[in-house]
């Protein structure tokens, strides 16, 4: 079991940026991903972007251009910057760990992010 930790969220209006932070219990080396998966009021969660231990991102088509995740493996914290917010990235949004393919199995808190028009 690891623990995540989710921080970096608030009230930004719209085109601004902000950064999430997710700090993991344990190395992030031991997930085969991490990732950010978001939910907004009524609607289901959906997957944001992941990083392999490898090193290779993914991102989901409406973040393409404007949301980077990043890692830093000395401080088991892996990052999303989001840059050219939009009002429908209002959503909570939680870090995840994967050990195996299409296995998210351990979930942060999540942190609420806010876009104001």
């Amino acid at each position: 079991q690891v623990q995540l930790v989710e921080s970096g969220g608030g009230l930004v209006q719209a085109g601004g940026s902000l950064r999430l932070s997710c700090t993991a219990s344990r190395s992030i080396f031991n997930f085969y991903r991490m990732g950010w998966h978001r939910q907004a009021p009524g609607k289901e969660r959906e997957s944001v972007a992941f990083i392999t231990t490898g090193g290779r991102t993914n991102y989901a088509e409406p973040m393409k251009g404007r949301f980077t995740i990043s890692r830093d493996t000395a401080k088991n914290t892996v990052y999303l910057q989001m840059n050219s917010l939009k009002v429908e990235d209002t959503a909570v949004y939680y870090c995840a760990a994967s050990r195996a393919p299409n296995i998210w199995d351990s979930w942060g808190q999540g942190t609420q992010v806010t876009v104001s028009s």
